[in-house]
């Protein structure tokens, strides 16, 4: 019987995990937040190359890593140089699914290329000044806009707006681009709907058994309000054991809450999950401008517990957090070791809306 060939891994790879032994990880803050600083306007987002573009752009952050490279590199070395060492893509919504709202499906590849390259190339410049602390750039890949199992018609619960299968060719084209740019993560990030994150997960192995490439996946759900479920419905728990066959490096929380309101869902995760826990959430929440007024010191504050208590392995920021929140979370974090992956017996572990497991 001819034997499978084994998937090829990164020197990254071990690296990542070496360093996930060590210490607690620091991934970045928002980049749109840092975006909004520079107050850009639609020319500024246009650039020469699309001047003359049919649609309004303004508002679309991912096309910046083709008009303003040198903002979103920026971004990612003050980054860097307030002690992340994980930091992510701009790419949220750099699919063909996302980028129609601009009439821009056909860049979708380009910018995921691109901006992994820009990322790439901010690590590789703090890892020549520090070899011995590596960083890493994680491709970020985004929900989407659409929901493959809700339906965004009230009086239609059986509509949907897409399909599993497009959202599966969506993904892939944007991980292929992740990788081929030199990212060393894929981080499948605010997951609201589980099946487009499954969708992204299917996708993500199809591009690995392609390449005969395998990276490390980092899963990142949201949980929307204090009734600690997904938009889809479900539980922490349950969110974890719908998408475990992935093997994830780490599961955790991001976006929507706070610190305060987050920690409950970060522990239940933390006591399920046999792999890391990530969390960055947001900087408090919004006020009636929608902006976030948690300070960096408050937000730092908020989240050593957490680290104290052995609940986290990789700790960072989402909407309204910067570099100076980032580095305050650096510096209460770095005493505390990362939490240990459990060593749980083995049992059935199902999921619905609800976890179910026997034996």
């Amino acid at each position: 019987m001819q034997k499978e060939p084994t998937m090829k891994r990164l020197p990254s790879y071990k690296a990542l995990e070496k360093a996930a032994t060590e210490r607690i990880l620091i991934i970045d803050g928002a980049m749109g937040t840092m975006i909004q600083r520079h107050k850009l306007e639609e020319a500024d987002y246009r650039g020469a190359r699309f001047a003359d573009w049919p649609r309004d752009v303004k508002g679309n952050n991912d096309l910046l890593v083709l008009t303003q490279p040198k903002i979103i590199q920026d971004i990612h070395e003050q980054y860097l140089a307030a002690g992340a060492d994980i930091i992510e893509t701009n790419t949220f919504n750099a699919q063909v699914i996302s980028m129609a709202d601009y009439g821009m499906e056909a860049l979708s590849y380009e910018i995921n290329l691109e901006a992994a390259k820009l990322a790439r190339a901010a690590c590789d410049k703090f890892n020549k000044l520090t070899p011995e602390k590596p960083r890493f750039v994680a491709g970020a890949v985004g929900p989407t806009n659409r929901t493959a199992s809700i339906s965004p018609q009230v009086n239609d619960p059986g509509f949907r707006n897409v399909t599993f299968e497009e959202l599966r060719e969506a993904y892939a084209e944007q991980v292929r681009g992740l990788v081929k740019g030199g990212s060393d993560i894929i981080l499948i990030e605010t997951i609201f709907d589980t099946l487009n994150a499954k969708a992204a997960g299917f996708a993500t192995l199809d591009v690995f058994d392609e390449l005969g490439l395998e990276l490390p996946i980092m899963l990142s759900g949201t949980i929307t309000d204090r009734s600690g479920r997904t938009l889809s419905g479900q539980t922490a728990e349950a969110f974890y054991y719908s998408l475990r066959h992935l093997k994830p490096f780490s599961v955790g929380l991001n976006c929507a809450l706070g610190a305060e309101l987050m920690r409950p869902y970060i522990a239940e995760l933390a006591h399920v999950a046999q792999c890391r826990i990530s969390a960055y959430p947001n900087a408090g929440l919004p006020n009636a401008m929608g902006e976030y007024d948690e300070t960096p010191d408050d937000m730092a504050c908020k989240t050593e517990p957490w680290a104290k208590d052995g609940l986290i392995n990789i700790m960072g920021g989402c909407c309204g957090s910067t570099p100076d929140h980032i580095a305050h979370i650096a510096e209460h974090v770095k005493a505390y070791p990362p939490r240990k992956v459990p060593e749980l017996a083995p049992k059935m572990r199902l999921s619905g809306l609800e976890p179910f497991v026997a034996g």
